[in-house]
């Protein structure tokens, strides 16, 4: 089988919360695809910032927890502002992403001249959220839509191909779960060209022993009613 070549015009932004158990074996498997990726460690307690440096990623760090809508900034503006990166992904810390779909996103964008590639668990059937995090992560779409004019099947996903181009008119306020619907917005008011790609979300163990999973859906709506 024929490996794809690294993908050296794309920068991966990993926001980074206490994720020291996986973040080596994240970042092991993206670097065999993406050979830079910037994590920002958002004023972790663990040694989350520390096996990210030695897994081979650039490392930044918050001195306390701002939340993950300003890591991204910090990751973002680290792209644009001191890397020659035509692409900035946005990419989960805790496994729940796939490599291949991140890439295959970036060669989408490359090959149709997108700005924004969305990625979504809700264009096949391969990601199985559950009931209740399904009806909640429905209503956080329609919420988006409404508030947007954009018109996405799944509005909260994390993994996100953004151009440079692009990528320089993300200004992000919202530091919480509210920055999901913020840089939607921000992104379809640049009337840039872009699509959304169907992408695999694993639930995995350790995800759900965190309690992220229906915790954060119900965070982002939240954030969407108060923000």
């Amino acid at each position: 089988m024929t490996v794809p070549s690294p993908l050296s015009d794309a920068w991966l932004v990993i926001p980074l919360y206490n994720e020291a158990a996986v973040i080596e074996e994240v970042i092991a498997e993206a670097l065999q695809t993406f050979p830079h990726i910037v994590c920002v460690d958002d004023g972790s307690t663990d040694a989350s910032a520390e096996r990210a440096r030695r897994a081979g990623a650039v490392v930044l760090q918050h001195a306390v927890n701002l939340g993950q809508g300003a890591a991204l900034q910090t990751g973002i503006e680290f792209v644009v502002g001191h890397t020659p990166g035509r692409f900035v992904v946005t990419f989960d810390a805790d496994g729940q992403h796939d490599v291949a779909d991140a890439a295959a996103m970036v060669r989408l964008a490359q090959h149709d001249d997108l700005a924004i590639v969305f990625g979504s668990r809700f264009l096949d059937d391969r990601t199985k959220p559950g009931l209740a995090k399904r009806a909640v992560l429905k209503t956080a779409v329609w919420v988006t839509n409404q508030s947007t004019g954009l018109r996405l099947t799944d509005a909260h996903n994390g993994l996100r191909v953004i151009r440079r181009d692009a990528a320089a008119e993300v200004h992000l306020h919202q530091n919480r779960m509210a920055h999901a619907s913020e840089i939607v917005t921000q992104l379809g008011r640049t009337k840039l060209p872009w699509r959304e790609y169907p992408v695999f979300i694993r639930y995995t163990e350790y995800s759900r022993a965190k309690g992220q999973s229906l915790l954060n859906s119900i965070n982002i709506l939240v954030d969407l009613l108060v923000n």
